[in-house]
């Protein structure tokens, strides 16, 4: 098992878990490393008046089970994350009432294409509730891999490790999400446009 680093060298998450089954405060490094990309993932999922319990509920999972974790895996986000994603799964209400009725919502730009130029003919006021119901109807699964890819830049290996799931599942929830996203993100265009030629009374 790896030693603590020397001569200044950063010690790897692998090597803090490693120690932490025999030094359990050292764990608390982990903590200070990643608790706040945790929360902000956590934040936009559920709103931020739920994400200080949420990520105190990640990390005290992710102590508890610390003895299981991979050493192989030096970095110890994807854990965390797939950690974290069960979580929200636990409060899956919470999550898509967040959705529903938040008045602003992270976008998701680079993992839209398509989705997010059609989205820029909305306007930013209806940009938000708009994403954040095409959200709300993906299947849970699915919205998992979507905003591990397009929020936390996970690659898909890094997704299916989170997930514990095939990467060829990655691939395929991701393309669904997309889709689905898209779909509802264009048929909402679609109405304004009519709404505005209806009113304008061309």
């Amino acid at each position: 098992m790896s030693s603590p680093a020397l001569d200044g060298e950063v010690e790897d998450d692998a090597s803090i878990i490693g120690r932490s089954a025999r030094d359990p405060d050292c764990f608390a490094v982990i903590f200070d490393r990643h608790a706040a990309v945790i929360h902000r993932y956590l934040a936009r999922r559920v709103g931020g008046d739920f994400a200080d319990d949420l990520v105190a509920e990640t990390f005290l999972v992710a102590f508890g089970k610390r003895q299981r974790y991979d050493l192989a895996r030096r970095d110890a986000r994807p854990w965390l994350y797939g950690i974290a994603t069960k979580v929200v799964s636990q409060h899956r209400r919470q999550e898509e009432r967040a959705y529903r009725y938040r008045n602003a919502i992270a976008p998701v730009p680079d993992e839209l294409g398509h989705a997010e130029r059609v989205a820029s003919q909305v306007s930013a006021q209806a940009m938000g509730p708009l994403l954040g119901a095409a959200l709300a109807k993906l299947a849970q699964r699915d919205r998992d891999v979507l905003l591990l890819v397009a929020w936390e830049d996970l690659s898909y290996e890094e997704v299916a490790a989170a997930l514990g799931i095939p990467v060829g599942t990655v691939r395929s929830r991701l393309n669904r999400a997309r889709k689905k996203t898209r779909a509802a993100l264009t048929t909402r265009n679609r109405t304004s446009k009519l709404s505005e030629v209806v009113h304008s009374g061309r």
